[in-house]
């Protein structure tokens, strides 16, 4: 049996918050309150979405709200309030302004909802997480981040488009942080159950690599502002996964303690999602490099989390 969820709050009514709503109300996961401070933002587009609703054929409930009185007892809280990145910013340039807007958002949402689970999707990722979770005082397991399911999503893509075959076909795992340090795995990546590094020459996997890791910066380019379908889409899954009780082995970005030789960090690997949240950590056995890679990624996040408290936002 999976979890009765009765209300998932999305704060930020912005492109990535309206593509998460659409995605969780229109897969009929969840009943769904868009909250934005900027007002009528997230009135307006829970009304639009309402309305698709009889074409869509779900009868799930999208309230907008400008209010945190409206979002009282949710039972998971997502928020991708913050400043999208613009073309030649990094994530971390994002620290200090959504810093501010995700400690105030996480706040207000647990004085209102206690006892929920919150997924971040905020830029920097990893480092927000972090911050979401020293400021709710939340256990580990319902503080997490939404990266690894949309950096292993755009990494599939990319395989499938290489070989031609389908997208249903292919599994693929990144892990570390969001940013341009993550760890693709070709190693663990998979097309029907073989290895992709049997089916790719290596240069071909190379290139897949590096796109991958820029995947985001990419769209960002391409459109002046953060990418949101696929974001949505992401978000969604992990809901499901809670939601239904999936028990779904995707990659997050969950607090480490010692998993992989890392202590006391947000990042990126692979767990157990299910109703109460990440109910395991996955370890792999990774090669050398690749290890040495993912505490690369580790120590970057870290040096991040630590301008936090020289920004006095912990």
């Amino acid at each position: 049996m999976g979890l009765s969820i009765s209300k998932v709050t999305i704060v930020g009514a912005g492109n990535v918050g309206a593509a998460c709503a659409q995605k969780i109300a229109e897969k009929n996961i969840a009943d769904v309150v868009l909250l934005d401070r900027v007002a009528n933002t997230a009135q307006g587009k829970a009304l639009d979405l309402s309305e698709a609703s009889p074409i869509e054929l779900h009868n799930k409930k999208i309230t907008g709200t400008s209010s945190y009185d409206t979002t009282k007892d949710s039972d998971i809280v997502v928020i991708t309030a913050g400043v999208p990145r613009k073309p030649g910013m990094s994530r971390e340039d994002l620290l200090k302004v959504n810093g501010g807007i995700v400690s105030d958002v996480t706040t207000e949402a647990i004085k209102h909802s206690p006892g929920c689970m919150i997924i971040v999707v905020s830029n920097p990722l990893d480092v927000m997480t972090h911050l979401a979770w020293l400021k709710s005082k939340l256990p580990d397991n319902k503080v997490m981040g939404m990266a690894g399911v949309l950096d292993s999503a755009r990494m599939k893509y990319f395989i499938a488009t290489a070989l031609n075959i389908s997208v249903e076909d292919i599994q693929a795992m990144v892990l570390g942080g969001h940013g341009d340090q993550m760890v693709p795995l070709p190693r663990y990546s998979t097309v029907a159950g073989i290895p992709v590094l049997e089916l790719l020459p290596p240069k071909t996997i190379i290139e897949i690599n590096e796109r991958t890791k820029n995947g985001g910066a990419e769209i960002v380019n391409l459109l002046n502002t953060s990418s949101y379908y696929a974001a949505g889409s992401s978000v969604a899954s992990m809901v499901e996964a809670i939601v239904q009780d999936k028990k779904k082995i995707i990659p997050v970005a969950a607090h480490l303690n010692g998993q992989y030789g890392l202590k006391d960090v947000f990042i990126g690997v692979p767990v157990k999602l299910g109703k109460n949240g990440i109910e395991e950590i996955i370890e792999l056995k990774l090669a050398p490099e690749e290890l040495d890679a993912l505490k690369k990624s580790a120590e970057l996040v870290k040096q991040n989390v630590d301008k936090l408290t020289e920004l006095a936002l912990v």
